[in-house]
């Protein structure tokens, strides 16, 4: 009788056993059915499996297509919320294999999210902090037909990797080559005319470029190899063409601009060997009808000039202006007259072209060719978005320290109308030199300053400029600086005195010329100004005349810089972008410039004119 009991209870053990497993792996099953979803519908928004769905929204509107019509370009804004009460997790991606000319992307963007890998992110619980993430996704169709893109979701448990299916692909960050983003844009006048260069015309087309801290404009495109040639927007600095020669090859200019010390432009670029074509061919033979010119006189160097052929190409034919390239200021082709006496220069007003004396000094706008492997990441080519590179377009920089930045970068630095500076260089190892980005105003007029009072034409703290930089504008009441600014500035910096006269080499503003008398080749103060040859030593930023055959003189104004012409004139900046004289008792505007110190880092911004660093002492 024991023996049957025993039989029974253990039968009965062995039956509750099986059916406990059994309904453990029911259980995990419908768990798995209810929580897990791994799959898209084309025409549905939402998708409910179990408990999880999740809401997809494209400009706004709930929807999952992305709708391009032949040679377009369109920016989304694609929003994915977690409506859930609990955390989840989900993925991102499009539908089915696209046409080789279709480019699609993310764009990294402060503010917006990267899409996620295929295993997924977590998005919290629906109404808490981080329930949703937005991304920007670009895509140009250069195909002659629409394009309709379907994009999908996956949505599971926080803690299960998801996985895309055989149709999906991941978004990764957008690339176009810059040449064809430029070719697509129909406000872009494409002439083709020339065999060898394809021209950007036109007033103001979509062809504006940031790279280095500087804002360019697309001129042409080589066809031969897609590669972009650019030149600065605006003028760097404004120096002596050369000591009377009109050889491009053995001026001045040609050594500044491939100078690769802090000294000159080459030098301040960024990477410049991961950028451009550092064999660049630059046609300097002389003419005289702005027609083509042979192959006479060729130079190879990183960076050039614009000949004078270049500039008139950028006309449209339909123009009643000179077009883009025509920036209000006065600057250096590297195209001699057929006479070889004199350089062609471009003109602020309608007429465009002068000749002019290679000693006099006139402004400087830098040329490079882009290497033909250069994609665009992000920009429309507008002058307030422009087209950003590869590698140059740089959206996380809180906590970089400033002195690992670049020339001409922009941050926010002083208070009210004047709190706008740019970089300039790091001449003092682990220091950075700023300037303001425009000459100082005071209740929204330019602030007018003589350099001295006296005469005296050597910067020094005495002086009546000296004075000013070095007292006033230091002092807290007058509103120039705050307490925190002020305590960034490095107190001690070498500023050079040296003489620049007519025909003269930029470096004499540095390394001083000896012939000259009772005067000193360096001070040390706490601010300064800016020498000729320096960068930012010319620059500047609004048109001056762009629709009028007359110079408008309320857009900007002439300004200082320490540099000596001769024993009793002092160099400027006049408000066309050439290098001026004057006596020092005369008013012009005022640039303050110094260097912060070593451990100032960035807080915030891209270092663009839109989004300028944000800075703070480490």
């Amino acid at each position: 009788m024991k023996r049957i009991l025993l039989e029974t209870s253990f039968s009965k053990i062995y039956m509750i056993v099986m059916i406990i497993i059994t309904l453990l792996i029911l259980g995990g099953y419908f768990s798995y059915a209810m929580f897990t979803v791994s799959k898209e519908k084309s025409n549905a928004i939402s998708i409910v499996t179990g408990n999880l769905t999740y809401k997809l929204e494209v400009d706004g509107e709930e929807g999952n297509t992305l709708t391009v019509g032949s040679g377009e370009t369109k920016t989304f804004i694609v929003t994915l919320s977690n409506p859930n009460n609990r955390t989840a997790r989900f993925n991102f991606y499009y539908i089915g294999d696209l046409a080789n000319e279709i480019y699609i992307g993310y764009i990294k963007s402060n503010g917006y999210n990267i899409t996620p890998e295929s295993v997924g992110i977590n998005l919290e619980k629906s109404g808490a902090s981080g329930s949703s993430n937005t991304y920007i996704i670009r895509v140009s169709n250069i195909t002659d037909e629409e394009v309709v893109i379907n994009l999908g979701v996956n949505v599971g448990l926080d803690y299960n990797d998801l996985e895309l299916p055989d149709d999906g692909h991941l978004f990764n960050e957008y690339l176009m080559p810059l040449s064809k983003a430029l070719l697509i844009d129909n406000k872009n006048n494409i002439n083709k005319d020339d065999e060898e260069q394809t021209f950007i015309t036109g007033i103001n087309p979509n062809n504006y470029v940031w790279y280095s801290g500087k804002l360019w404009r697309a001129v042409s495109i080589d066809p031969n190899d897609d590669s972009v040639k650019l030149v600065t927007q605006w003028n760097i600095t404004a120096i002596p063409y050369s000591d009377g020669n009109t050889s491009f090859d053995n001026s001045y200019v040609k050594q500044w601009l491939n100078d690769a010390s802090t000294d000159g432009f080459l030098g301040n670029l960024r990477e410049p060997e991961k950028f451009i074509k550092i064999n660049s061919i630059w046609n300097a033979t002389p003419s005289q009808d702005f027609e083509k010119p042979d192959k006479t006189t060729l130079v190879t160097a990183a960076v050039g000039l614009l000949n004078i052929y270049e500039y008139t190409m950028s006309y449209n034919e339909t123009a009643e202006e000179n077009g883009y390239l025509n920036n209000g200021l006065f600057w250096w082709t590297l195209t001699p007259t057929i006479e070889t006496v004199d350089v062609w220069n471009i003109y602020y007003n309608f007429d465009g072209m002068t000749k002019t004396r290679p000693r006099d000094a006139s402004g400087i706008r830098p040329s490079i060719n882009l290497r033909t492997d250069i994609n665009t990441t992000n920009g429309l080519g507008t002058e307030d978005d422009p087209y950003r590179l590869e590698g140059d377009n740089d959206t996380d920089l809180s906590g970089t320290y400033l002195k690992d930045r670049f020339s001409g970068e922009y941050i926010r630095f002083g208070s009210g109308e004047n709190n706008l500076y740019r970089v300039v260089s790091h001449e003092t190892e682990g220091l950075t030199k700023i300037t303001s980005a425009e000459p100082l105003k005071e209740n929204g007029s330019f602030k007018p300053i003589t350099f001295d009072d006296d005469n005296n034409i050597s910067y020094s703290s005495s002086t009546t400029i000296g004075g000013f930089l070095n007292k006033d504008y230091l002092n807290l009441s007058n509103g120039y600086l705050t307490n925190d600014q002020i305590n960034m500035i490095e107190d001690n910096t070498t500023w050079y005195l040296g003489s620049v006269g007519s025909g003269s080499s930029y470096k004499l503003a540095k390394y001083s010329n000896t012939s000259m008398t009772n005067t000193t080749t360096s001070i040390t103060s706490k601010v300064g100004l800016l020498r000729m040859g320096e960068l930012m030593s010319g620059q500047f930023n609004r048109y001056t005349a762009r629709n009028s055959t007359s110079l408008k003189t309320d857009f900007t104004t002439d300004y200082w810089i320490l540099t000596l012409y001769d024993n009793s004139n002092i160099r400027n900046v006049d408000k066309t972008g050439t290098g001026n004289t004057s006596i020092s008792n005369i008013t012009k505007g005022i640039k303050p410039a110094l260097n912060l110190k070593s451990n100032v880092i960035i807080t915030g911004g891209d270092g663009t004119k839109e989004n300028p660093f944000t800075l703070a002492l480490e």
